[in-house]
C-alpha cells in the first residue's frame, strides 16, 4: 500500500515520485512516506550503477514534485 500526503504544492506525494527540497536543485526520488511522523526517506535521482545512499527528511522540506524520464544505464 502507498502512502499519500499533501506537499506544500498541494499536489500528493507517493512512493516513487520524484522531488525537489528546499535549496537544492538535484532531484530525488521519494522511497517512503511516513506523515505520522512528517518524515519522508529520500535518494538522488537519477540511480548511479553503485546505488544511491537512501536520506531521511522532514516534509516540510520538500519544495515540488518533478516530472522525470527513466534513465537507461547502459
Amino acid at each position: 500500500m502507498t502512502t499519500a500526503i499533501p506537499t506544500t504544492s498541494t499536489a500528493l506525494l507517493c512512493q516513487g515520485d520524484c522531488i525537489r527540497i528546499a535549496d537544492d536543485e538535484q532531484v530525488y526520488q521519494v522511497i517512503g512516506v511516513d506523515a505520522s511522523h512528517d518524515r519522508c526517506w529520500l535518494r538522488p535521482w537519477p540511480l548511479t550503477r553503485e546505488g544511491s545512499q537512501v536520506f531521511e527528511m522532514s516534509l516540510q522540506q520538500v519544495v515540488t514534485k518533478v516530472n522525470h524520464r527513466p534513465v537507461r544505464l547502459d
